[in-house]
């Protein structure tokens, strides 16, 4: 391919607008289709996921949807318990959450005294993380004691890993399929605000 070095500079201003405007449709189609990048802003999925790290989220993983109508066109599969997943907040969609499925629609979820039991078999993972070794009532706080619920179809329910410290499912409720964003997948970098420094340990971190 030739170089016309005799272009004119509004030829050349034209092609680089030109160019600029179709990285920006690529970068616009991908974090809306493909993938997202996030930063957690709390400890509620401690120990999983720290303050400061910056995640990629799948949004093509569980299928296309369009944009605001938030309507699945092509759906390719729901998540999964145990799935890390970005989602909007039910009580206010301009907030993002990111939790943990414990249920899915139809399952039967309880906790007793810390314990949670899904579809009346314990589940027994180690990534939830107990803190406040106090055990509140159910009939005061469904923290630690609530249910059995049972998930509505084409729902979810989510709690944090950091377990006494996470406003989740036990509180507000569930999570519609339609809220949800994407699943959490990487850890690209991680940013220790109180010590001001990089956690190289956790980068490219692949989440489970």
């Amino acid at each position: 391919m030739e170089i016309d070095e005799n272009q004119s500079p509004r030829g050349h201003w034209r092609e680089n607008i030109e160019a600029i405007l179709v990285a920006i449709l690529i970068a616009l189609f991908i974090r809306t289709f493909v993938v997202q990048a996030f930063k957690i802003p709390s400890g509620s999925m401690k120990q999983t996921l720290q303050i400061g790290d910056h995640i990629l989220v799948n949004k093509f993983l569980y299928g296309i949807k369009i944009p605001y109508w938030r309507k699945t066109i092509i759906p390719i599969k729901t998540p999964q318990r145990g799935d890390i997943i970005v989602f909007k907040f039910p009580n206010d969609p301009k907030k993002d959450f990111i939790k943990r499925v414990i249920g899915v629609g139809g399952d039967l979820v309880e906790c007793r005294d810390k314990q949670l039991w899904v579809n009346q078999k314990r589940l027994n993972h180690d990534v939830g993380v107990y803190t406040d070794p106090h055990i509140i009532p159910g009939n005061i706080r469904p923290r630690d004691n609530f249910g059995p619920i049972k998930i509505p179809v084409r729902s979810l329910f989510v709690m944090g890993d950091n377990r006494d410290e996470s406003f989740d499912s036990r509180f507000w409720g569930f999570v519609d399929l339609k809220a949800v964003n994407g699943k959490a997948f990487i850890i690209y970098w991680s940013w220790d605000k109180l010590n001001f420094g990089v956690r190289w340990n956790r980068l490219g971190q692949i989440l489970k």
